[in-house]
């Protein structure tokens, strides 16, 4: 399995147990609410900038090719649990990993670690079901992308 560079992972190195990808950023001003903190809707954009670098970081459009890229998956659930706020400057390290691949779905699992110290302060679970844009129906994943998803 490969792992994304050590300098990108959480504190002393790479992702955390059970993560195979994780990726940084810094929490910036305009972040922050009126008490200081990241604002609550902001792990969903975090969760969202974690996502699309670990599709990229896992090289799937380039072995799949159309296969991958004709697929719309769209979020049905998103759940954040907050364990404790980022402030403005924290480094958030986010590890990211796929839970679950059912027949029209899957569930990607994310932490959200502080940078230096490797705290926990949310986890993230984003189930995202396949569609049919014509029907707007879910759609079964093809088998080439579940075992190409089962294996990360």
């Amino acid at each position: 399995m490969l792992l994304r560079a050590a300098d990108d992972g959480a504190a002393g190195g790479g992702p955390r147990e059970g993560f195979a990808f994780a990726t940084r950023f810094r929490v910036r001003y305009a972040e922050i609410d009126g008490q200081k903190v990241v604002f609550n809707s902001r792990y969903l954009e975090y969760a969202d900038v974690a996502a699309t670098e670990f599709w990229e970081w896992t090289g799937i459009g380039a072995a799949l090719g159309p296969v991958w890229e004709q697929l719309e998956f769209h979020v049905r659930k998103a759940e954040v649990d907050y364990l404790r706020p980022f402030v403005w400057g924290d480094t958030v390290a986010a590890h990211v990993r796929i839970a679950r691949v059912g027949g029209t779905s899957m569930t990607m699992a994310m932490d959200m670690a502080h940078g230096t110290t490797g705290d926990l302060h949310a986890t993230v679970s984003l189930v995202m079901v396949n569609v049919h844009l014509p029907t707007g129906r879910p759609a079964p994943i093809p088998e080439v992308v579940r075992g190409f998803l089962e294996a990360l």
